[in-house]
């Protein structure tokens, strides 16, 4: 079997997600029936958990601009921009994604502050934020080292990101559902540990939240 190219990967990923997105969206809400509330307790309450401890980390949001990779549905983007945001734009590979997110910023009355596109990251290069926003986006990105070189060039304050544990029961029934839908890259702590450190000048604290490593990264402006 040939090895996909970077496109073809990035097509495929679009298409899973633009199929996933009112079943992804349905994370942050109540769920759309019995099962998917189960589902959403038991399997991804990390998901919820990175989402309130990125919205704890971004409290001084207020005039602060904000790029938020991987946006899905907007609930970062519009969140922040409810809280204070001056600016926020959103980001993602699939339309789907970026239609849900622009319907919910219409009816927050948020689009004065939210913008959204379908994008590639490493598109992006002529703007700086004051945050950068990386959840479940590493999960299908091959090149992790650039992922976050890129993110850190385009930050003046703080990154966050979030990588899926390889290890576990849920780290395995992952790989099995992911096997023929698109790309899926899972980390150990050593792996995070490696790629972070191997930035001279870039601080990083990691924090456990069993399906996901959450990661809060900055530059050390004193080196």
């Amino acid at each position: 079997m040939t090895r996909k190219s970077k496109t073809e990967q990035g097509r495929i990923t679009a298409g899973f997600f633009d199929a996933y997105a009112d079943d992804f969206d349905s994370i942050y809400g109540s769920g759309k029936n019995l099962l998917h509330r189960l589902i959403n307790r038991f399997l991804r309450k990390s998901i919820r958990r990175r989402f309130e401890l990125t919205l704890e980390a971004c409290a001084d949001i207020k005039g602060k601009k904000v790029l938020d990779v991987g946006c899905g549905p907007g609930h970062y983007a519009i969140s922040l921009a409810l809280m204070g945001a001056e600016e926020v734009l959103g980001i993602d590979f699939a339309k789907g994604m970026i239609k849900l997110a622009e319907e919910k910023a219409a009816q927050k009355r948020v689009t004065k502050v939210c913008r959204f596109e379908v994008r590639d990251f490493f598109s992006i290069s002529d703007k700086s934020y004051d945050y950068v926003i990386l959840m479940g986006f590493m999960d299908y990105i091959e090149d992790a080292e650039a992922c976050v070189q890129h993110a850190m060039q385009l930050c003046k304050g703080k990154a966050f990101f979030s990588f899926p544990s390889s290890g576990g029961f849920l780290a395995w029934q992952r790989q099995m559902r992911y096997r023929f839908k698109c790309p899926l890259y899972l980390y150990g702590y050593k792996d995070i540990v490696r790629i972070f450190s191997s930035f001279p000048g870039l601080q990083f604290r990691i924090r456990s939240l069993g399906r996901d490593f959450w990661v809060e990264a900055w530059n050390d402006v004193s080196i």
